[in-house]
């Protein structure tokens, strides 16, 4: 009866936001003009050339030598961004110190700032010349202009991502089974690999596959950084732009399908792989 009660005053109960109806309207308009329509000039664009041209316009030797700077840097990029970020979080959730709270706002500065201005930032702070890369170059390492310079840039814009993923999860887990390890005779070790890693795993894959769906798309920052040699520093988003620069807009629309087909399919296999890890995690419980 208490159930019957509690779904009839839900169904009586007026909704705060509109109807489904009005809301899935809404919802379907947003998703169309700001994505669908986009993407569709895309495809139009691109079906301009046949396959024969579409092929080449794709495996250019320049545009393929970029895919390979492009797929590389994102994954070093992503590697860093996972290992500094679960620090970040961890230290932002599990501390309380001076200034918390002025490093966990700092933590979203790559999305507040534009792309192009931080990469120039990096690049003025990383060049030879520079505060932070004339110690570099003491030691014959050369960050800005060259391919390190990528793997920074992406990192700066990427880290955000892992960090407010793994953030609420930390401060979901709490303390309690970490001191109920303790009192077992766990060590330290023991307690992150075995109680605390297994939890943080889905939220580590989704930020580390966010992180680097974003990094195969930067433009601005690695621009300003990386020096765009040919064949050595040029990266997917720049091929594009010398192509759109060359006025050849469906060679810029056929790269530009390689790299939205490349996110799409991460997508979707993340969303697969955390289904999997989310069942093995239930089951290992």
């Amino acid at each position: 009866m208490a159930v019957t009660a509690s779904r009839s005053l839900l169904l009586i109960r007026p909704a705060v936001l509109p109807g489904f109806g009005p809301s899935l309207g809404i919802s379907s308009f947003f998703i169309t003009l700001v994505i669908l329509f986009p993407v569709s000039a895309l495809l139009a664009y691109s079906a301009e050339l046949s396959l024969v041209q579409y092929w080449q316009a794709v495996t250019d030797p320049r545009v393929l030598a970029s895919y390979r700077v492009t797929l590389g840097a994102a994954l070093y990029a992503t590697a860093a961004s996972v290992l500094i970020g679960l620090l970040l979080a961890w230290v932002t959730v599990r501390y309380d110190f001076p200034g918390r709270r002025l490093l966990d706002t700092l933590i979203d500065l790559p999305f507040a700032l534009p792309t192009a201005v931080a990469g120039l930032t990096l690049a003025v702070l990383l060049a030879p010349t520079g505060w932070v890369g004339q110690w570099f170059e003491l030691a014959g390492l050369k960050i800005a202009y060259a391919y390190p310079g990528i793997v920074v840039a992406m990192t700066f814009t990427s880290l955000p991502f892992v960090v407010r993923t793994i953030q609420p999860v930390l401060q979901d887990f709490g303390t309690e089974v970490e001191e109920a390890a303790r009192t077992l005779g766990a060590s330290r070790a023991q307690i992150f690999w075995r109680v605390i890693l297994p939890t943080l795993i889905p939220a580590v894959v989704t930020g580390g596959a966010q992180s680097f769906i974003r990094s195969l798309g930067e433009f601005g920052a690695v621009v300003m950084i990386a020096g765009n040699i040919p064949f050595q520093t040029e990266v997917s988003s720049l091929m594009i732009f010398v192509r759109l620069q060359e006025y050849e807009y469906p060679a810029a629309a056929a790269i530009a399908t390689v790299i939205l087909l490349t996110s799409l399919l991460l997508m979707f296999g993340l969303y697969v792989l955390q289904g999997r890890v989310l069942r093995w995690q239930r089951s290992a419980g």
